[in-house]
């Protein structure tokens, strides 16, 4: 799962410009006289409030500069920063941060490469304040931003060039910055804004305001310039001689994909290695994350089922730095922080979307062997019992009466038409489990198997078509090098994968010409000549997710979160002592799941899933359910991952409906729960309000993966036999061999053709059970095993 997507939608601006958007009007400033177009966002919101409002010159000429005015809220004290990105999310954008400071308000411009704690921004952007005003309760600042739709953090570029409409992120903290950077605590969103009401013949007028202003420390480029600040070389690996020991199979990424294989490999004897960029998370392979109430305990924030949402919050150390969106990059990957719902495959998923050789009837055995090893239950209490399904039993009685079934998902996981069901997870004992818990543990009781943790894979060495190696960069320097024979498997996710073929010369050649332009791969690049041009990065598919918001009185919302530092008393005693209560199931109380097969305006069925949960959007909703849809199956729309020359993964276009048939579908899927949901008139509706059309609605909602994204990333190695290598749509062969190489083999969620009805985990999880026996089919080198059972590099 994600974390709340709606995006607070009432305070959206489409490029319709839906009239929901009602806190958005012109406001004039007595003391300076500059009129802005702005935005406001209520108390329900963020406390306080939050305004942030821009002038733009007349014409296109000053493109990357504005006027802004924000008024930020203060807690007692008067502490507390706003903040804005210039891009709409957090990752890959100018973010600005204000905040008082007796009677002065400071600024400062800051990057992030990832959903991680930023970093000072080095490129070439100015602010110079106009005014500012602080009281008990708020501070305003009017500032003139310069080269501020423009930025460029040690060659990753970005930039969002006034047009249409702006889409801009906000958040608020109710203390000033921290150091090392903490999560804001006052509400975070985004907001799109109208281009055309910012403009305005006074500009320049204005602009000579800020000539006595204060302004910020940050170098300004020449007139007429693209800032473009040099990038930082590369550095030394840090870390220690990569060990001398050759595999047969090096895995890289210890996630849903690569754990599963890398377990089949070294179950035939063969000698293998798995690569795992960050630390470990279970605390049975020496995690050690977690809150002060599991002290004293074997257990960390990875193995506790109700602690799963953290990461939304506190994710330092966890998350993936080098990627645009929100991943796992600790041993387990996804496995290790999503909420673990555990689906058994749909037929059609598999017969609609892949080639032959993995049709539902090929499938069948690798399923069967999952799911033995990892069965999941939907009462992850030990004591058999669910807890808090005050929302289930609102939502499921609205279903019922609305003509939708309730079955047991993984009894009957073809039914997936007007039917609901409890969550079935991926725990066992109360406990985390998946992947980790059962393939990884049999794969460290052999000697021909090694775990690196901490370990950070540069690019696979490759001569020509064959890989020799794996090239490292952080853990171990150097390169660990394949046996005769040896293959390469690359099990990094859609992201991760993606990046490493792009390093090690494999994919569209303006993707390799980033890299080898970039200041840390530039020199040492395999040579062009070598270069494999092949689609990577294209046919990325997300689910697309629209949220609704209901209210109702039986509703009751558990704060997970409040759970990390103070958990109920009796809540903390029954789940360390026995493993159960509310803490033994995922946050934020899931359920029901729900689904529907839409047909398509072009003919085409859409598969839809409902995941709701008691949550809403605004800090008093103790009585809400978010109701998330995510489409699936039979989506056509599809956007492109891309890398920057900080080598940096994120996401170019957008895969959210680009095609009217998909838009028509999810249009068509909240007419259908509307209308169930109205069968009890009791629960009343929060998001979309009653004023608002359902076409509307979506409408108002961005196609960015800040609005829309599931966080179920697929596609960019795409399995098919139309190779690459000669105009086709595929990356890898029926065998998941990179096309145009000898040995070189991707198994993650980048090779799905299409998007698939539920999560993805079981499915990925099934793909490395049967990819592991097609590559064992080629054959390898073989190898003697090695002394020490298991050994483990934390």
């Amino acid at each position: 799962m994600k974390g709340s997507s709606f995006f607070k939608a009432a305070s959206l601006l489409s490029p319709l410009f839906a009239s929901s958007a009602l806190a958005q009007g012109a406001y004039t400033d007595a003391a300076t006289g500059i009129t802005f177009f702005q935005q406001s966002v209520d108390e329900s919101q963020t406390t306080g409030g939050f305004q942030w409002g821009y002038a733009l010159p007349e014409t296109g000429s000053g493109n990357a500069e504005y006027i802004g005015h924000i008024v930020g809220s203060l807690r007692t004290g008067r502490k507390g920063w706003s903040g804005v990105s210039h891009g709409g999310g957090m990752p890959n954008s100018l973010l600005l941060v204000a905040w008082p400071d007796g009677d002065a308000v400071k600024t400062k411009f800051v990057y992030a490469g990832g959903y991680v704690a930023p970093d000072d921004y080095t490129g070439n952007a100015t602010l110079t304040q106009i005014s500012h005003k602080i009281n008990d309760t708020h501070f305003e600042l009017i500032y003139r931003c310069q080269w501020c739709w423009v930025w460029n953090q040690n060659g990753a570029a970005g930039s969002q060039i006034p047009d249409e409409v702006q889409v801009i992120g906000w958040a608020q903290n109710n203390d000033v910055p921290p150091t090392p950077w903490k999560f804001h605590d006052n509400g975070q969103s985004q907001f799109g804004i109208e281009v055309a009401s910012a403009r305005n013949a006074k500009y320049t007028q204005w602009a000579a305001l800020a000539g006595n202003g204060t302004t910020t420390p940050t170098p300004t480029p020449s007139g007429g310039v693209t800032p473009t600040p040099t990038p930082t070389g590369p550095t030394a690996c840090v870390g220690t001689p990569v060990p001398t020991d050759t595999y047969d199979y090096i895995v890289v990424g210890a996630g849903a994909g690569g754990i599963p294989v890398a377990d089949k490999l070294s179950e035939a004897g063969k000698k293998v290695l798995l690569i795992e960029k960050g630390p470990p998370s279970l605390g049975r392979f020496g995690g050690t994350m977690k809150p002060g109430w599991l002290n004293g305990t074997d257990l960390t924030r990875f193995d506790v089922p109700g602690l799963c949402n953290q990461i939304w919050v506190d994710s330092a150390g966890i998350a993936c730095t080098d990627i645009d969106q929100m991943a796992g990059c600790v041993l387990g990957g996804g496995t290790a922080v999503n909420a673990a719902l555990w689906w058994k495959p749909v037929a059609i998923d598999w017969d609609d979307n892949f080639p032959s050789g993995w049709k539902s009837t090929d499938m069948k055995s690798s399923i069967d062997a999952v799911f033995k090893r990892i069965p999941g239950t939907d009462t992850p209490s030990m004591d058999g019992k669910r807890y808090r399904q005050e929302g289930f039993e609102v939502l499921s009685t609205a279903l019922s009466a609305g003509g939708w079934k309730q079955v047991v998902a993984n009894e009957q996981p073809d039914q997936k038409n007007l039917v609901y069901s409890h969550s079935p997870f991926m725990y066992e004992n109360g406990q985390r489990q998946g992947p980790l818990g059962t393939y990884l543990v049999t794969a460290m009781k052999r000697n021909n198997f090694k775990l690196w943790m901490n370990t950070r894979a540069r690019r696979v060495v490759r001569t020509g078509s064959k890989a020799t190696g794996v090239e490292l960069e952080g853990g171990y320097c150097g390169t660990v090098n394949l046996n005769p024979g040896g293959r390469v498997i690359l099990s990094a996710g859609t992201f991760g994968s993606s990046k490493m073929l792009f390093r090690s010369g494999i994919g569209p050649k303006d993707q390799l010409t980033v890299v080898k332009d970039s200041a840390v791969d530039g020199a040492t690049m395999i040579n062009e000549t070598q270069w494999i041009n092949l689609p990577v990065g294209q046919n990325l598919n997300d689910h697309v997710n629209t949220d609704l918001v209901i209210q109702h009185p039986n509703v009751s919302f558990y704060d997970f979160y409040e759970a990390w530092d103070t958990p109920n008393s009796s809540d903390e005693d029954a789940y360390l002592n026995h493993r159960s209560g509310i803490l033994a199931q995922s946050a934020p109380n899931i359920g029901p799941l729900a689904w529907e097969v839409v047909k398509g305006s072009d003919g085409k069925d859409r598969q839809l899933q409902w995941t709701a949960r008691v949550e809403g959007p605004k800090e008093n909703d103790t009585h809400s359910m978010t109701i998330s849809q995510y489409l699936g199956r039979g989506s056509t729309s599809r956007g492109t991952l891309s890398i920057n020359g900080a080598l940096n993964i994120y996401v170019s276009k957008a895969p959210y409906l680009q095609d009217q048939a998909d838009t028509d579908a999810v249009i068509a899927g909240l007419k259908s729960m509307m209308a169930a949901v109205a069968k009890v008139p009791s629960i009343t509706w929060e998001v979309p309000t009653a004023n608002m059309t359902v076409e509307a609605y979506v409408a108002s909602l961005p196609k960015t993966p800040a609005a829309r994204r599931a966080n179920h990333w697929i596609g960019t190695a795409k399995i098919g036999t139309d190779s690459g290598l000669t105009g086709g749509t595929s990356v890898v062969d029926t065998n998941t061999q990179v096309y145009g190489t000898d040995n070189i083999h991707v198994v993650d969620a980048s090779i799905f053709p299409g998007h698939i009805t539920t999560n993805p985990t079981s499915y990925i999880v099934t793909v490395g059970e049967h990819a592991a026996a097609k590559i064992l089919a080629l054959g390898s080198g073989s190898s003697t095993p090695t002394k020490q059972a298991g050994a483990v590099r934390v």
